[in-house]
């Protein structure tokens, strides 16, 4: 039913915009499940400094894109999604053709600083309208989990067969094809300013002082501090177990579409049956049990595909679910906000986690990361422990047209007495009412009579 309400320019905005995102994301991911393998032939390597090089990316990221998302709004989305695009090529081709482990730390800290991520997903809402926006910001989700799915199998192929140069070197080429892609492909579109999808610095207080909001920032950061330590640890533990690094692409084929088809049901549980909290807890114990599991399964190889099977059931199940808890949580038009803060706590994540995970070898042994691991999934578990279960609310964005301006000042009042509409702002300069409504509640006829639209 989206795709045929869908616009020519909007299906190619969406379709360019979420490649471009996708092969981004190919190229940062594909040397998690081999960079520990084959960085000891670089000169300096140790395992402190091959997590810094996982995770360094995260480090720029985190720094960088807020601000590359507040320059879009006074540059133009193009320009500055072009530039982080070269920044990126740079430190992909800085990466490849690195003999020492500084040098593929520079060129994935320079990979993280083309932080354009806000400014692809601005530009995608410049491009849809109103009734079509979640629509097509969901297909930038899919494209990222398709993209890491891809990159987990991908990754160690290349390195098997061409060495780790060889990743960077795919990575730099995908770079050009974005510059390509966004150029030739995804069609030019007035800017405008969305309060759903940019970050707002007047809500940005607000924004930080929910703790229900700080729980999902917390558990983002600490998904993604687990899953960069732990790949410092895990494709050793493979090759422990007798598993040629040849033969690793098709082990991770394996465990991530095993993976997929057990999340499915966990999702349907949780957000059809709104059973949230439920399915969170258990993701997040079972993510330190697995740990542990990792941890004491020594070298016994069917042990380790299971417990690893275990950790990415739980891993997939919280990056589907995480942005929908925190979307169903954000104030109505400071859902940009809450995930402007949200994805720096993911980036710096990433960072800690690649240094944490390389520290822990370094000193502890591979046994000391996923034993290090279990204990921030249970020191998470008590964070989120209090929590109160996320209200099943879903955003809406409805069109005020041509109402004169004191029609407006009123028109918050009027659409919060419609059942089932849960919260309201009208932002009368963007000529929209950003809503978070109950749809098992919602008068969707009431709702229309107030915003001034016809049934058809």
């Amino acid at each position: 039913m989206v795709s045929r309400l869908l616009r020519a320019t909007e299906r190619r905005a969406i379709v360019g915009l979420s490649g471009l995102y996708a092969t981004r994301m190919l190229g940062l991911f594909m040397v998690l499940p081999v960079l520990a393998l084959y960085a000891g032939e670089l000169e300096g390597a140790t395992p402190l400094l091959i997590g810094l090089a996982l995770g360094g990316y995260g480090l720029t990221q985190a720094i960088l894109q807020i601000p590359f998302g507040l320059l879009s709004d006074r540059l133009g989305r193009k320009p500055v999604i072009a530039f982080g695009m070269l920044l990126f090529l740079a430190g992909s081709l800085v990466a490849a053709s690195a003999e020492s482990i500084a040098l593929v730390i520079l060129g994935r800290c320079l990979q993280g600083s083309g932080a354009v991520a806000a400014a692809i997903m601005a530009l995608l809402a410049d491009q849809t309208r109103e009734e079509v926006r979640t629509a097509a910001m969901a297909s930038i989700g899919l494209s990222i989990g398709v993209a890491f799915a891809v990159a987990m199998v991908l990754g160690p192929w290349l390195a098997a067969a061409f060495g780790l140069g060889a990743i960077f070197w795919v990575t730099a080429a995908l770079s050009l094809v974005g510059l390509v892609v966004l150029w030739g492909l995804v069609p030019r579109a007035p800017q405008r300013r969305h309060r759903d999808v940019g970050l707002d610095r007047a809500q940005l207080r607000s924004v930080l002082g929910r703790a229900d909001l700080l729980r999902l920032d917390f558990s983002i950061f600490a998904l993604h501090l687990l899953l960069m330590a732990l790949f410092v640890a895990i494709p050793l533990r493979l090759l422990d177990a007798g598993l040629a690094v040849e033969h690793h692409g098709w082990v991770y084929l394996g465990i991530m579409g095993l993976a997929f088809v057990g999340m499915v049901p966990l999702v349907i549980i949780a957000e059809k049956r709104r059973r949230m909290k439920t399915m969170f807890l258990l993701a997040v114990a079972g993510l330190g049990l697995c740990s542990l599991g990792l941890g004491l399964a020594g070298e016994g190889r069917w042990g380790l595909l299971g417990w690893l099977l275990g950790f990415f059931v739980a891993f997939n199940l919280l990056e589907a679910t995480l942005p929908s808890m925190l979307s169903k949580l954000a104030p109505a038009g400071a859902k940009g906000t809450a995930m402007g803060v949200y994805s720096t706590g993911q980036f710096l994540g990433a960072f800690l986690g690649g240094v944490l995970g390389g520290a822990l070898v370094q000193w502890g042994g591979l046994e000391a990361v996923f034993y290090g691991a279990a204990l921030i999934g249970l020191l998470w578990l008590g964070v989120i422990a209090g929590m109160a279960p996320p209200p099943h609310l879903s955003s809406e964005v409805v069109a005020l047209g041509d109402e004169p301006q004191d029609a407006l000042d009123s028109l918050m009042e009027r659409l919060a007495e419609v059942a089932g509409v849960e919260d309201v702002l009208v932002v009368p300069e963007e000529r929209v009412a950003y809503l978070k409504v109950d749809r098992q509640r919602l008068d969707s006829e009431a709702l229309a009579r107030v915003a001034g639209k016809r049934e058809e």
